[in-house]
């Protein structure tokens, strides 16, 4: 598993003290929602590529993840944009 740090300074935690019980809870949730956002996004375009292509989709998110990976049907967001500022 991977482990994200960041840095605030005391005025940003300050500022989401005011608006946060737990800052760290905070953090946390909002990188989990993102994180669930694009794994739903993300199987949701594998469902609808295999589907359209008769492919036998893999069992659980962790596999279909990858699967749509291995397939190509997504790509990182920092392959995306190297290869735009290729073109």
């Amino acid at each position: 598993m991977t482990e994200i740090k960041i840095k605030l300074t005391d005025t940003q935690i300050k500022s989401l003290e005011y608006c946060a019980v737990s800052v760290q809870d905070w953090c946390e949730n909002a990188i989990y929602n993102r994180a669930r956002q694009a794994k739903d996004d993300i199987i949701d375009k594998l469902v609808a590529h295999c589907n359209a292509n008769s492919i036998a989709i893999s069992v659980g998110e962790d596999a279909q993840v990858k699967q749509a990976f291995d397939l190509k049907i997504v790509d990182t967001a920092k392959n995306i944009n190297d290869a735009m500022e290729k073109e």
